[in-house]
């Protein structure tokens, strides 16, 4: 096995210049806004993961360290699997893990520790997503990584901060409850519900990838890198917005109210013929403009509809006239006369008429990565110019493990290949 040579202090990035993946400074300017960063992904799930899929996506060079023999957590979570018997791969390891290099690394192995300390040595930006400590224990906490590698961005994903909640475990599901999100989620008078998705690991890593833009962002300034802090509660709180605004400023404290919103009306889905429309008059004259398209423009007349806090306040009988006359037709047919008369309306898609959708909307919404491999949805972000990159498959397990061991081994103005 090859083995990289330990952190030295003399061998360490100078703050002035931080080294880059290719050995340029990382201030370079490149056809890709990333191009010639590299990544010490050493985070696993979804919301590290995340944060490291979008800068490869924006062009870093992203080293993702797996444990031998099992790798991410996420690539035994299925089903559903695409693939079959030994060659099945799970599709929710897939979702956050496209164009990474996977290097597989036994930290309790002082050859293997050696590699991931170079590693660290020559990154520029370092994610991990263990309890607090457990890498320093290893010597890959900040203090130990930027003492020889000073310009680094080490980012800390934690479910509860690095004090008092240092020792929670940090998972979604748990996050969602203690953080207040399944308490206003789900029907009226029904049991706390969770979101469809892992929200919260999702909404932790978009908050991740700004930290480390940012941060990248003085380091060009000063030549200084910096620790980075997330955790999902606090990424939970900060996007709870006019919720947390209401019980904030008014001591409101919000519960589940099904598809209605608190402060608008008709904000809701309402019954169809065949099935549910979902409205949202965002004002006053929206609010107009669909009772004249539905026939019954009394409704805006009548002082218990005539603003949005009358409608809010008298809202069930609001929405029995609305659906008094709704139920007269299908729910497509009132979404192209609604959106006609300029009121948001929309059917309730699943994934598939969602995604369907996107196509006829020209969005362009997946990437194509050839036979073979899975699609994937494409970066959300467009841009004029060509700023992000082609899109890689995800690793297979340690597939990269040769290449990036010999890079590790040898000078690091060397490329990677």
């Amino acid at each position: 096995m090859t083995t990289a040579p330990t952190t030295s202090a003399s061998a360490a990035t100078t703050a002035t210049t931080p080294t880059s993946a290719n050995g340029g400074a990382s201030g370079a300017t490149g056809a890709r806004p990333l191009e010639g960063t590299l990544v010490a992904d050493f985070s696993r799930v979804l919301a590290g993961p995340l944060a490291t899929m979008n800068l490869a996506d924006l062009g870093a060079t992203v080293v993702k360290v797996e444990r031998p023999g099992v790798g991410d957590d996420t690539r035994a979570w299925g089903p559903p699997w695409r693939g079959e018997d030994e060659a099945r791969v799970a599709t929710y390891y897939e979702c956050v893990n496209r164009s990474k290099r996977s290097l597989t690394l036994d930290l309790s192995d002082e050859h293997d520790r050696a590699v991931a300390h170079e590693l660290a040595r020559r990154a520029d930006v370092l994610v991990e997503n263990f309890r607090p400590g457990a890498l320093a224990r290893h010597g890959l906490g900040y203090d130990d990584v930027a003492a020889g590698n000073p310009g680094v961005v080490y980012v800390s994903v934690t479910g509860f901060g690095s004090g008092r909640g240092a020792d929670l475990l940090g998972y979604d599901f748990v996050v969602q409850a203690v953080g207040g999100l399944m308490s206003i989620t789900g029907e009226a008078g029904g049991r706390p519900t969770k979101a469809g998705v892992a929200l919260v690991d999702v909404l932790t890593g978009k908050d991740a990838t700004i930290g480390v833009l940012a941060a990248l962002t003085a380091r060009a300034r000063t030549g200084r890198g910096c620790r980075v802090e997330v955790d999902l509660l606090s990424s939970l709180l900060g996007a709870l917005v006019n919720q947390a605004s209401g019980y904030l400023g008014a001591g409101v404290v919000p519960r589940p109210m099904g598809n209605k919103h608190p402060s608008i009306a008709p904000y809701e889905t309402l019954q169809c013929r065949d099935g549910l429309l979902a409205v949202a008059c965002g004002n006053d004259g929206q609010f107009v403009r669909m009772t004249r398209e539905l026939g019954v423009p009394r409704l805006a007349e009548d002082p218990r509809f005539a603003r949005n806090a009358d409608r809010v306040g008298h809202r069930a009988e609001l929405v029995a006239a609305l659906e008094a006359v709704l139920v007269t037709d299908d729910a497509a047919r009132w979404q192209e006369r609604l959106t006609a008369a300029g009121i948001p309306a929309g059917g309730v898609n699943d994934l598939a008429a969602a995604f369907a959708l996107a196509r006829d909307l020209g969005l362009d919404p997946v990437h194509d990565l050839g036979e073979g491999a899975s699609p994937q949805v494409r970066n959300p972000v467009t841009y004029s110019e060509p700023i992000l990159a082609a899109p890689a498959p995800p690793p297979r397990l340690g597939e990269h493990d040769d290449d990036v061991r010999a890079w590790l081994a040898g000078p690091a103005d060397a490329p990677l290949p």
